[in-house]
């Protein structure tokens, strides 16, 4: 009998590695560059000098079916009390974000400028936009004097015939000890799945409203 519990416990342990060795080797990678291709996982982006030291980057990518001017409107009104984040509302709000993700534009959240906060949760300081510039690129950058710092980029590259790159990097700074361990199992995939849904919600508003717009000209 001990012997059986001992065998049961070694290929748990096995299965555990074989599953963690898996994660590191193939699937962290691919999340880590969705979407994106060599070349602008590591082209260099705005935000990327405000944290030259980050441990950590991800960049993910998507290519929408509607110039600059017609995806900026959206990543402009980001924000927990204004447009939201595009992602999966249940899981916000399970997190006590009380989201309410918005479906049209809404011209009194365009005017944005250096400076300006987004809140990501109202129990939590606002983050402050360290970079902006319109249709361009918008560059939100907390905790940027703590070891905490991240920077969060948002850059749209026109690449012609109506075309957007619409590019994501977030870059961290590692934490030590258990804290690493979360960001890699935790909070790196967490972050994957509902940035890739945000990214995902942004193509197609913003082609559904190009269409819209052409249609009607």
């Amino acid at each position: 009998m001990k012997k059986c519990a001992k065998s049961n416990v070694l290929w748990s342990l096995l299965g555990s590695a074989a599953v963690a060795a898996g994660y590191f080797v193939w699937a962290r990678p691919k999340h880590r560059q969705w979407g994106a291709t060599d070349e602008e996982a590591t082209r260099h982006l705005p935000g990327d000098d405000l944290l030259p030291d980050a441990g950590s980057s991800a960049t993910h990518a998507i290519t929408i079916l509607a110039p600059p001017s017609e995806v900026w409107p959206w990543i402009a009104q980001l924000g927990q009390d204004k447009g939201g984040f595009y992602s999966y509302t249940l899981l916000e709000n399970a997190m006590g974000m009380h989201v309410h993700n918005a479906h049209e534009v809404h011209p009194g959240w365009q005017e944005l400028k250096r400076g300006d906060t987004i809140l990501f949760h109202p129990s939590f300081p606002a983050a402050p936009i360290r970079l902006l510039k319109r249709e361009r690129y918008l560059v939100i950058g907390p905790d940027l004097e703590t070891p905490k710092g991240s920077t969060w980029a948002f850059v749209l590259q026109n690449v012609g015939d109506g075309r957007t790159r619409f590019i994501v990097r977030l870059r961290t700074q590692e934490h030590p000890g258990l804290g690493r361990i979360g960001d890699l199992l935790i909070v790196e995939p967490a972050h994957f799945v509902m940035e890739r849904k945000m990214m995902l919600t942004i193509k197609k508003l913003a082609e559904s409203r190009f269409r819209a717009s052409s249609l009607a000209a």
